[in-house]
């Protein structure tokens, strides 16, 4: 999730986007181990 919504930000430069982006990232480094989910999560196929 932390990547898409830098990304997000990066190309529209939307100040709420970056202020999503950091508290998602100050949530990330208060949970251990909930980027490890995230990313468990990314290695199932949507279908």
């Amino acid at each position: 999730m932390l990547d898409f919504t830098w990304k997000v930000f990066s190309k529209t430069g939307n100040i709420d986007t970056y202020l999503l982006f950091k508290e998602l990232e100050k949530t990330n480094h208060e949970i251990p181990g909930m980027q490890e989910e995230e990313l468990a999560e990314l290695d199932y196929p949507i279908s």
